[in-house]
């Protein structure tokens, strides 16, 4: 788990206004693909900056535990069928794309992946994600 603080943060995602941001396509193909580089917080910064300021624990790729529910915060089921169906042959040939999910209170909502989302559901795989928690600023004990 790694712990980053916000500064400068735009604010821009607000799941109750619908807004979409474009993310960078070296990020696009890394979450496709599931081949995040290290530090994820250097990795997933244009998702970052699109936060409000505050201190986050951002973790991942891991596997969401079966029975818990993910928000979406997009139209369900997406309507592109083709793009879940190319991420259902990624599955079915082991690759493991990724979705962004923004944790805290009693929701887990996907901010980034919902065609992977549904695409894992229809192939019956627990789908990876990597998680962003609004949290307490870091202090070592």
């Amino acid at each position: 788990m790694e712990q980053v603080t916000i500064s400068g943060g735009t604010g821009f995602l607000d799941v109750n206004a619908r807004a979409r941001a474009e993310l960078p396509q070296s990020l696009r193909i890394a979450l496709a693909t599931g081949q995040l580089r290290r530090p994820l917080a250097t990795t997933l910064g244009p998702v970052l900056d699109l936060l409000v300021d505050g201190d986050y624990r951002v973790s991942g790729p891991e596997r969401v535990p079966a029975g818990q529910e993910l928000t979406p915060t997009d139209a369900w089921p997406p309507s592109d069928e083709s793009r879940v169906g190319y991420y259902r042959t990624a599955i079915r040939t082991g690759h493991r794309p990724v979705a962004v999910v923004l944790a805290g209170g009693e929701r887990e909502l996907i901010i980034d992946g919902h065609h992977k989302i549904a695409a894992y559901r229809a192939e019956e795989v627990a789908p990876a994600v990597v998680r962003i928690t609004r949290g307490q600023a870091y202090s070592p004990s």
